[in-house]
């Protein structure tokens, strides 16, 4: 059980972008040259299409050689999988250089980039991390089944949805609409509750991190097991 006012564990932010890059199928490549939309990336994430490498030196025209490499930022966009309001949950931006593919390309036509930074757009925020930080940072096991799991609670399970809002605070259910499952990850999972114009998550713990995937079911059955001794709070529907 958690202790009052202990702080509620998250995931960080090399955390978040590992596991945003391992689930995403799709990314946007930035040049100088325009934008290029690359969907169905197939295999365990995307460092499966592109390799990343410590940044080398270089003088600030490096991009001017047709040859040499190239300057690059690649975007990937984290939506949620459930039909909340705002379903962008966060941006990553890795910026770094493409080496020419004719010199540094892997199996299946991957590509090399010279690592500069990794930026996180979240909840209006912004926070860069590095390569080693990034390396070092574990993805989270739900990362590339999430998405399974929150439609299968909305389209199976929504009294699931309306047990664990008994868990949320009394406040964020005033005048609340909707309730829809956001986002679950090793820690818990995160409701948003939709309102007439606004909306706000809340955050509910697991007892304790899942290490792996098999562990998730039991993790969410204590939830729903701890909020069956609550007393319903509120008539809000899940599915309203």
């Amino acid at each position: 059980m958690r202790l009052f006012n202990t702080p509620i564990a998250l995931p960080t932010t090399a955390e978040r972008i590992r596991s945003i890059l391992m689930a995403a199928d799709s990314m946007t490549v930035v040049t100088d040259e325009g934008r290029t939309e690359i969907s169905r990336l197939h295999g365990p994430g995307i460092t499966e299409h592109i390799h990343l490498h410590p940044a080398a030196p270089r003088p600030s025209d490096a991009d001017a050689s047709p040859d040499g490499p190239v300057r690059a930022t690649l975007e990937f966009t984290d939506i949620a999988p459930t039909p909340v309001r705002d379903r962008v949950r966060a941006r990553v931006l890795l910026a770094g250089w493409l080496l020419p593919a004719s010199e540094h390309s892997g199996p299946g036509g991957s590509r090399c980039m010279e690592f500069d930074r990794a930026v996180l757009e979240r909840a209006g925020e912004r926070t860069a991390v590095g390569l080693d930080e990034l390396m070092e940072a574990e993805t989270d096991p739900l990362a590339t089944c999430e998405a399974g799991m929150l439609t299968h609670m909305v389209d199976d399970h929504r009294d699931i949805v309306g047990l664990l809002l008994r868990l949320v605070k009394p406040r964020l259910t005033v005048g609340a609409r909707r309730a829809l499952p956001l986002a679950i990850d090793r820690y818990g999972i995160t409701l948003r509750l939709e309102y007439a114009r606004s909306h706000e998550d809340a955050r509910l713990p697991f007892p304790s991190p899942i290490k792996d995937v098999d562990q998730a079911g039991a993790r969410i059955h204590a939830l729903v097991a701890s909020a069956r001794h609550r007393s319903p709070r509120s008539r809000l529907l899940s599915d309203s």
